[in-house]
């Protein structure tokens, strides 16, 4: 399981613009992160580049006694600003896809629906989804295969006050099993988290 993951002295740019220079840090088992800092300061950047989806321009990322390619392929999750959804499918259908194609199980899917408030949801298209029941549905992933690393860009943005709290547990529950959170965020997160700020 992966249990730590190493940031050291990191550069990203994008075009001709550079984000930021020489970042270093930790995470380990039982922490979370949150990134914060200015739109545009790279933080979307860095869980990006974390996940292997950007190239940074110097240093590197290191998941201890893992490769990188079996760390990102297996030990953790991303959700960003975009779902990642397709519109066309049923709730049902793209969670029990994307929950198979990660290493869950059709019960395990069921369970997350249930953990976030879906099941009623399930039958409808996903275009048919409200911007927080699409985002419910793209968390659910994160339990329905867990995974140890959660990379998560303003995980709260669009979900009402009840939905924040269930999300709020659901990281909680993560954190005491080992996992660890990097999140992108302008609010704080409603768990005890260490804050770095990008760009500052």
């Amino acid at each position: 399981m992966l249990r730590t993951v190493l940031i050291q002295d990191l550069t990203i740019s994008r075009g001709e613009r550079r984000l930021f220079s020489d970042l270093s840090m930790a995470l380990r088992a039982g922490e979370a992160v949150a990134l914060t800092g200015r739109n545009g300061a790279g933080k979307t950047s860095l869980l990006r580049a974390v996940a292997g989806l950007l190239r940074p321009e110097a240093g590197q990322i290191v998941f201890e006694d893992l490769e990188a390619e079996t760390a990102r392929a297996e030990h953790l999750h991303m959700v960003g600003h975009h779902d990642g959804l397709k519109s066309s499918r049923s709730a049902w259908e793209e969670l029990r896809f994307q929950t198979l194609w990660s290493g869950g199980s059709p019960a395990t899917a069921r369970q997350a629906a249930e953990r976030l408030d879906l099941v009623r949801l399930l039958d409808l298209e996903v275009r048919r989804l409200s911007a927080g029941q699409r985002r419910r549905l793209a968390l659910a992933r994160l339990v329905a295969s867990p995974r140890a690393l959660w990379l998560l860009d303003e995980p709260m943005a669009p979900l009402d006050a009840v939905h924040r709290q269930t999300f709020g547990d659901l990281m909680a529950e993560h954190l005491v099993s080992g996992g660890m959170i990097l999140a992108a965020v302008h609010d704080p997160l409603p768990i005890p988290t260490r804050v770095a700020e990008i760009g500052g």
